[in-house]
């Protein structure tokens, strides 16, 4: 509200509305459509195009380290002591595993039902398993305990330039803790911490100004590299990967999001650029900046954004859950093995650790599979081979579902940790926030 000079209370003037092909959205969704028919009509061409998918992925890569660590030191710089840190990381940490491991038995669940392995009768001998060995490779050198090692960097100042997300959150909550611990004569340092990022989230918004070029490369490449043909076989395993992630984020999401007061609905509204520039992409990662910013407008705490965030790209992958447990038991109806329900509970279990061990490792979705199956004797490893080909195609609906899980991971959290302020969260669902800009607001609402 504003003030004129007769002391009359007047309301600000309203911001000019986007016309629609401003909108980020609509371009990516233009440049997604481009991408197609330029792979589907000039393949060659098309599969050409894949260094600009990897420029603008790069770019984005490039800003998420310096995104996560100024959030989270900032964030937790200004906590009053630890035990609040403790009480966010296991609050997150439970729900992760509630969650995760509930999308690993939904997949195999959905496996079992609809059997869309079934009448393939693959002989997994004459299956090409050279295919899927650099797959096995990178699994085998995974492991829970090297991924632990793996999380502390070699030097303080190596975590921000090594790309590895996990190693930069545990520099930054140290670096937090620190100006928490060090009182009131470091707040200098805090006060950088916070105007940095505001320029950092400046260049994120640069940044994402270049979206659909990046979009436009990726799925031009993707379709003139593997042509929309290679799906046609194993439609019923897309078909049905696609259909249980979207059930997953409007059922099982949804029921979370409706007990905790929000539609799942009205945040996909509210996250729909994001969202198309992941399907573009194929990664979530291409999102991760803009999505932190978005839920802190949302009136999600600082600090419990960049905690929850960050970590639940590693800890929290809804729709890779989904696709391993699936993509296992359509391999093994494929080729004709009957798995038993102790193999069955093997395989959760198996995938469950693996899903962590591998994270950060490029193309994880396969990977975790190779390394989840590899324990599971009764399933051949080279039966994923039958998969390799559309594996690219469902990417797109694992990124999608990893996003939206750990969007209402975070909103749930902040709820949890009373950290959630509920009418900035109702403005910015109801399409009458603006989305650009960090709120300065720090005000804590049951």
């Amino acid at each position: 509200m504003g003030t004129s000079i007769s002391g009359v209370t007047a309301d600000p003037p309203k911001k000019k509305k986007q016309a629609w092909h401003q909108h980020l959205y609509v371009r990516v969704l233009f440049a997604i459509f481009s991408g197609i028919m330029v792979g589907f009509f000039f393949p060659e061409f098309g599969a050409s195009l894949k260094p600009l998918g990897d420029a603008f992925i790069a770019l984005v890569k490039m800003i998420i380290s310096p995104v996560i660590f100024l959030t989270v030191a900032a964030g937790i710089g200004g906590m009053k002591g630890t035990g609040q840190l403790g009480s966010i990381i296991g609050k997150t940490m439970g729900y992760f595993l509630a969650v995760s491991t509930l999308a690993l038995i939904i997949g195999l669940i959905v496996g079992n039902i609809v059997q869309p392995g079934s009448g393939f009768n693959i002989d997994p001998a004459t299956l090409d398993a050279s295919q899927v060995e650099q797959y096995a490779v990178v699994a085998h050198d995974e492991s829970l305990v090297g991924f632990l090692k793996h999380i502390i960097p070699t030097t303080f100042f190596s975590s921000m330039t090594s790309g590895d997300i996990l190693q930069v959150l545990f520099v930054a909550i140290l670096t937090g803790l620190g100006l928490s611990l060090a009182g009131d004569r470091v707040q200098p340092i805090q006060n950088f911490l916070e105007l940095a990022s505001e320029v950092i989230f400046k260049i994120v918004h640069i940044i994402m100004h270049l979206a659909p070029i990046g979009a436009f490369g990726a799925m031009a490449f993707t379709v003139g590299q593997y042509g929309l043909e290679s799906i046609v076989n194993l439609a019923a395993l897309v078909g049905t990967f696609y259909a249980t992630s979207l059930a997953f984020v409007v059922v099982v999401l949804g029921l979370i999001a409706r007990f905790y007061g929000f539609s799942v609905l009205s945040l996909i509204k509210y996250l729909k650029d994001e969202l198309w520039l992941v399907l573009g992409t194929s990664s979530s990662e291409a999102a991760l900046p803009a999505l932190m910013e978005k839920l802190e407008n949302a009136g999600c705490r600082k600090d419990v954004v960049g905690l929850v965030v960050p970590t639940g790209y590693s800890f929290n992958l809804d729709g890779t859950n989904i696709y391993m447990t699936l993509a296992a038991t359509f391999i093994a109806q494929a080729c004709g093995v009957d798995l038993s329900i102790s193999d069955q509970l093997l395989l959760v279990v198996t995938a469950m650790i693996s899903s962590k061990g591998a994270a950060g490792v490029t193309g994880a979705g396969f990977v975790i599979l190779a390394a989840t199956l590899s324990v599971v004797p009764s399933v051949p490893v080279a039966g994923m081979a039958l998969i390799l080909g559309v594996d690219r195609f469902m990417s797109e609906c694992r990124a999608l579902t990893n996003f939206m899980g750990n969007a209402v991971a975070t909103i749930v959290v902040s709820s949890w940790e009373k950290a959630l302020d509920r009418d900035m969260l109702a403005s910015a669902l109801g399409g009458e926030a603006p989305a650009g800009s960090v709120s300065k607001e720090e005000t804590k609402v049951n």
